[in-house]
């Protein structure tokens, strides 16, 4: 392959020599902050939030803690202002040209330095950039940076927009939360979701600087690796973006020293050596080659970007014997299933994310086998080092745009600012790698189309007016001139090409035919595998289930401690959440029934996050095993994205994994049904069918081994095998298919009650390549024979360091062994298990130091028939 490099400056920027004596001055640190009758003054800090600073300082407890997001309203619905003193040296005073940074402002604010209001914010997503030079003193400075309440200005904006009306005015009563979050651009859950709080926060939430120069300073860089098909060969564009004082010539020097390429030149195209480019690959498919472009302007020092070539395609073509088009993703040349989840805010107050968070919570995706996340849009667009770990670990993100379950004005400020963000946001993300998609926006098509809103027929073309405005006319626009490297879709759940056809706006988004789906049912029985949509993808669906005590315990107190009390029902944000998980369960699953109140609430929120699992399980294998089916026109589905990865606080919702980084039972199972290959067993019309599955480029051949247990015995009642199936290289096929009556009758002793089916796929040498799975031939509340296992354990140290063989022994089969360690930091290899031997080894690996005694003291075993 031939790589070349070639540099452009920024649109509508003039080039000019940047010198190396532009001087910055970084003002985060120490400000104070006070409210606007003065009644509260404080010092705080910046980056920060005047939440963060309150509860630091000790004016207000955790806002976490029970009720507390009541309580501590009025910090949302008063005006604060942060106030620095600063001084300047004296050969930067005398410099050309004098710019401070706001890299952001979270939200309304007015800026003054030395009296002189310098300028105003009104987009949390945003860089601003106010030049004051002639502003700046000898002696000390002033800035002073008022913010608005965030809950007043989208309550003006609102009711100044007399026309009509834009929907929704406010969140369900049962999110207790703030109302016209859609006239703000701040992150849309901060005013509250179904699965967070209300914390509008304020604040300066990013850094702030002071740049001084004399000639230019470099804005950004983007990098946009190209492939050339005709020449096979990479063409890599990046882009420098100057804010230039006094025009001048120079050079800029590019090399990646791994590709042995180099170009040296102003505005002029120069072709480097020869060299084979590695590719870039998603998690499972191959490795995640990232390589050093440096960046010299005048060769006077520079810095160092990651650059990876990938190519991205969203392939929607027509497929045989199938109405509608195709949709998935083809990376490098090849399809990929999307296996992965959707990813919120990791706190509502961002200021307190740190790496270490995101670090643990991208590693227990990839640890999940997951190789895909979708930023959602009603959150933020992530930090720099989330989407650096996403190219490292090669975890592909859906990006969406930050507009979500609503419609939005189109006042000629509003949209100014949105296009402000979104070519910034744009600039920010294109180089990297894992981003494979920008989307631009979360269900709005869908409320529209399904009227959500309760918009009269007449008035619907007003709204989808606005909506092609914005998402087509402006955010589309902005993104096709700024980044040809990657697909674009207006909205998640969208019929594509389709809703194209139909003026954007389809008459029905959820169309199992084309684009992406949405599902969700919570009284359906979630067994019942044909009630799911046959989509090409499903790119949310899911349950909800409870956190753990351990990380329930830091917010609450004993007395909360029951599902029926105040607390449990304060935390539960989705109208009837708690009601529907136990009906969910029960249809299943004999309720927990113990005597002892706290205990009883341990169990059913165990029971909660079984039946998450299960259920999530079910419709997950049911998509992968689709994979190449078409049935009655309908199937080819290539992506699977649960909601949700991650929680915002302690409390009930749709995530694999509790707030604070602790895996619920949803989690472990996920690293079994998002395995590379797979076996998945279900029931249709009477017969067991075994598919195997593959994510590999190659064929496999396999047969799957099928075992029926006893629920009283550990020892199988009897034992078949498929013969040996050629699996498709990417795609699913039918390896065992048998009638159940007849296995039943064949094994002799066995019924649909008292018997479980186990299987799993080995080679043809007889080596296990697929995780082991089951399925249940009734629900586990009809189970005949099934025993309290009586589980006890020991712990031992492995030798490796903080690492814990956990071996588990038991009288009887048990179904759903749940090991919880309070909260000792760390996971297991495997949990919420089915164990059908008298002893079974597992592996703890914790975060922090621990011992053996420690995890014995705090361990708790469940298992399905000790909470009844």
């Amino acid at each position: 392959m031939q790589s070349l490099l070639q540099c452009s400056t920024g649109r509508q920027q003039s080039w000019g020599r940047p010198s190396l004596g532009v001087d910055i001055i970084s003002l985060n640190g120490k400000w104070q902050l006070m409210n606007s009758n003065s009644s509260v003054s404080l010092s705080a800090e910046v980056p920060g939030c005047v939440h963060t600073t309150l509860q630091r300082q000790g004016f207000i407890s955790d806002p976490y803690y029970r009720f507390n997001d009541l309580a501590y309203r009025w910090i949302s619905l008063d005006n604060w202002t942060y106030t620095t003193l600063f001084s300047v040296p004296t050969h930067v005073r005398g410099k050309g040209k004098a710019v401070l940074v706001f890299e952001g402002v979270d939200t309304v604010s007015t800026i003054s330095l030395n009296g002189v209001t310098i300028g105003k914010t009104d987009n949390m997503f945003r860089r601003y950039d106010f030049e004051v030079t002639g502003l700046l003193k000898d002696e000390e400075n002033v800035l002073q940076v008022w913010v608005m309440s965030a809950v007043t200005y989208a309550s003006q904006r609102s009711h100044a927009h007399t026309e009509y009306r834009v929907p929704p005015d406010c969140p369900p009563p049962v999110q207790k939360g703030e109302c016209h979050v859609n006239f703000i651009r701040k992150a849309q859950s901060s005013f509250s979701w179904d699965w967070g709080p209300s914390f509008p926060t304020l604040g300066i939430w990013k850094g702030v600087r002071l740049e001084v120069f004399n000639t230019s300073r470099v804005l950004s860089y983007t990098t946009s690796p190209k492939y050339d098909s005709e020449h096979s060969s990479w063409n890599v564009e990046v882009e420098l973006f100057f804010d230039v004082f006094v025009a001048s010539k120079g050079l800029v020097h590019l090399s990646i020293p791994l590709l042995q390429s180099e170009a040296e030149f102003q505005l002029s195209l120069t072709p480097g050596q020869s060299k084979n480019v590695s590719l870039w690959w998603p998690f499972g498919h191959g490795e995640q080659f990232l390589y050093y472009l440096t960046i010299d302007v005048n060769l006077e020092g520079g810095e160092t970007f990651n650059v990876a070539f990938r190519t991205v395609e969203l392939v929607q073509e027509p497929i045989p014997s199938s109405p509608g088009l195709s949709f998935y993703f083809r990376i490098n040349g090849k399809p990929i299933f999307l296996k992965g989840s959707n990813w919120i805010p990791v706190h509502a107050f961002q200021d307190q994310v740190t790496t270490d968070m995101i670090t643990i919570l991208l590693r227990s995706a990839q640890k999940a086998n997951m190789n895909a996340l979708r930023v959602w849009g009603g959150g933020v667009y992530e930090q720099d080092i989330f989407y650096s770990l996403c190219d490292m670990y090669g975890i592909m993100i859906w990006q969406d745009f930050m507009f979500a379950c609503a419609l939005y004005p189109t006042e000629k400020d509003f949209i100014q600012t949105v296009r402000e963000e979104v070519t910034q946001q744009v600039r920010r993300l294109k180089s990297h790698p894992s981003v494979v998609i920008w989307s631009g926006n979360n269900e709005n098509e869908a409320a529209i189309a399904t009227d959500w809103f309760n918009i009269s027929v007449a008035a619907r073309p007003l709204y989808v007016k606005d909506y092609v405005n914005l998402y087509v006319e402006n955010i589309r626009d902005i993104v096709l001139q700024e980044d040809s490297t990657r697909p674009f879709l207006v909205s998640s759940p969208t019929n594509g090409v389709e809703s194209e056809k139909e003026g954007w706006v389809a008459k029905d988004p959820y169309d199992p035919h084309y684009g992406d789906t949405h599902y969700y049912s919570y009284y359906k029985d979630c067994w019942d595998w044909t009630a799911f949509p046959r989509t090409r993808f499903a790119s949310e669906y899911g349950f909800q289930s409870w956190p753990s005590l351990s990380t329930l315990s830091k917010v609450s107190v004993s007395s909360d401690w029951d599902f029926s009390s105040n607390f449990s029902a304060h935390r539960q944000h989705h109208e009837d959440g708690n009601q529907q998980m136990l009906k969910q369960a029960e249809l299943h699953y004999i309720l927990p029934n113990s005597t002892d109140p706290v205990q009883k609430y341990r169990d059913t929120i165990y029971i909660t996050q079984v039946m998450q699992a299960q259920c999530v399980k079910i419709q997950t294998e049911f998509y992968r095993h689709s994979r190449s089916d078409i049935i009655e026109g309908k199937g080819h589905t290539m992506g699977t994205l649960y909601w949700q990865l991650n929680d915002i606080w302690q409390g009930p919702s749709w995530s694999s994994v509790e707030f604070g980084g602790k895996w619920k039972m949803l989690h472990y199972w996920a690293t079994d049904f998002y395995a590379p290959i797979l076996s998945a067993g279900v029931e249709d019309k009477g017969d067991l069918l075994i598919y195997g599955v593959s994510d590999k480029f190659v064929i496999l051949y396999s047969y799957a081994q099928v075992r029926l247990h006893s629920w009283s015995s550990f020892n199988a009642v009897c034992s078949l095998e498929s013969n040996v199936t050629k699996i498709k290289a990417g795609g699913s096929t039918l390896v065992f298919q048998h009638s159940i009556s007849a296995l039943l009758t064949q094994c002799g002793n066995c019924t649909r009650r008292s018997c479980i089916v186990a299987f799993h796929l080995s080679s043809p040498e007889g080596q296990l390549i697929s995780p082991h799975n089951h399925i249940f031939l009734s629900s586990p509340r009809y189970a005949e024979g099934l025993q309290k296992p009586n589980i006890t354990f020991t712990v031992k140290d492995t030798g490796i360091v903080q690492n814990f063989f956990v071996t588990l022994h038991c009288s009887f089969p048990a179904v759903y062994v749940w090991l919880d360690v309070d909260n000792i930091p760390g996971h297991f290899d495997v949990n919420g298990f089915l164990m059908l031997s008298k002893k079974s080894t597992v592996l703890f690996g914790a975060w922090r130091p621990t011992t053996a005694e420690e995890i014995t003291a705090n361990l708790h075993i469940t298992s399905l028939r000790d909470v009844y």
